[in-house]
């Protein structure tokens, strides 16, 4: 049986799935494969590179980088996060990432993105990241705040636009027995966003603009499978208790060492039940 990762975006909310997977890495967890959202994608990474403490480490660093993210990224590029610098002098010369402990890995790794001519979520396997960045970059390249990523004629955005939490997806490529990292408390519900928007800035890729203006509603009925899922004990979920108290694009480094501990403290506690859940036949 197949062991899989499941694991959500939700922009700086994600430093706590990166509290999470620390954990995991110390605890010598492992799975036959992993698939991540967004944030869920760039953490997710760091876990089958065996990087722990990468992801705590240079968010603290460089969040107040403009070269990292920010407004005036946002306003000379048009995409929030630095593109060069996150995606290329980060992990390349600042804090390396481990390209051969991630290609050596028997850990198959995917990443989520959202074709945004046709709306449709791809999931992408990624072999090596230094050669395909790019589906990692459009993974987690917000729609508003992000320019499209064209990769091989065709454009991507953000992979939560199309599937928040890829479990059924995963389930449907063998992954029977799944971990689910969520960065939203039980018993959250999305609400709409204001429709207008996407109609104002997509308006040349209607498919994409209306699964925005649902995408409300395809989330809460993902959140309603993984809770039945997770009742019948066919799942590990791990969630925050609470609300995290954090902006999606937070910028304070204290903030993002506080909610990476909730997490951290959250997979301390649940590591033991983890490794038991993995273990049964």
């Amino acid at each position: 049986m197949k062991t899989g990762l499941v694991l959500e975006g939700g922009g700086t909310r994600g430093i706590y799935t990166a509290g999470v997977l620390d954990v995991f890495l110390q605890n010598g967890i492992e799975f036959d494969g992993v698939i991540g959202v967004s944030a869920g994608a760039i953490h997710g990474a760091s876990f089958v590179s065996k990087q722990e403490g990468r992801s705590i480490r240079y968010y603290k660093k460089y969040c107040n980088d403009p070269r990292f993210m920010g407004l005036r990224s946002w306003f000379t590029t048009g995409d929030f996060i630095g593109v060069d610098f996150c995606y290329h002098e980060l992990p390349e010369k600042l804090d390396i990432y481990d390209n051969e402990t991630f290609m050596a890995s028997p850990t198959k790794f995917y990443a989520v993105c959202t074709d945004v001519e046709t709306g449709a979520p791809i999931y992408h396997l990624i072999t090596d990241m230094y050669k395909e960045i790019d589906y990692l970059r459009a993974s987690a390249s917000l729609p508003y705040f992000s320019r499209v990523v064209e990769i091989d004629g065709k454009e991507y955005l953000d992979g939560g636009c199309a599937d928040s939490v890829p479990l059924k997806a995963f389930q449907k490529m063998g992954y029977e027995k799944n971990v689910v990292i969520l960065t939203r408390p039980e018993g959250y519900e999305k609400k709409p966003e204001k429709r207008f928007l996407s109609s104002i800035f997509y308006r040349k890729q209607p498919e994409f603009s209306a699964i925005l203006k649902h995408r409300h509603v395809s989330y809460n009925e993902n959140m309603k499978y993984i809770a039945q899922s997770e009742k019948e004990g066919k799942i590990f979920v791990v969630r925050p208790k609470e609300a995290l108290n954090i902006r999606r694009l937070e910028n304070n480094p204290e903030k993002m060492q506080e909610i990476y501990d909730v997490g951290y403290q959250d997979g301390l506690r649940v590591i033991e039940n983890i490794k038991a859940f993995l273990e049964e036949k």
